[in-house]
């Protein structure tokens, strides 16, 4: 991957991270949350194996934030300019056994090489979004077994096997 597909960071310029592999998957989220926390109709996360995410420069503060779930997020933004860079749900860390980070994708240098793969929460979806028909849409979420690509879930075994 070259070098402006795999860098991202703040608005600020102070906090540099990169990507050290390709996305398991990119979600297009019309949760509720989501569009609070972005202020759009939708949050655009790259999903990708915390160990394969390396802080190049900056600061970064963490806060843990509420989710419907109840088990939260732990949102990481620039300490400087307080933009958010990614965010862990604990509960995906809980029932995957494996740290993903949840990149989000306007922080990249390149997002628009990120497209979504799938929109998850269609159904607080704006009314005004026109999402792409042959991206699939789930009314809440999805199995990962029948959505994310057999490598993709090789490595979320692999990431897991390794984190034990």
């Amino acid at each position: 991957m070259a070098d402006d597909l795999q860098m991202g960071g703040c608005s600020c310029g102070r906090v540099r991270y990169r990507l050290r592999d390709t996305p398991l998957i990119v979600h297009a989220c019309h949760c509720r949350m989501c569009q609070r926390l972005s202020g759009s109709t939708n949050a655009v996360n790259v999903l990708i194996e915390a160990c394969k995410v390396e802080l190049e420069s900056g600061e970064v503060t963490q806060k843990l934030a509420f989710t419907p779930s109840g088990h939260g997020q732990l949102i990481t933004r620039c300490a400087d300019c307080q933009v958010a860079v990614w965010s862990e749900y604990l509960i995906f860390a809980e029932l995957h056994r494996v740290s993903v980070r949840f990149i989000r994708a306007g922080t990249l240098d390149r997002p628009d090489r990120f497209p979504p793969d799938v929109h998850i929460y269609a159904e607080t979806m704006q009314d005004h979004f026109l999402a792409s028909p042959e991206v699939p849409q789930f009314p809440r979420f999805y199995d990962l077994a029948k959505v994310w690509s057999p490598s993709s879930l090789k490595r979320l075994s692999r990431a897991k096997t390794e984190a034990n």
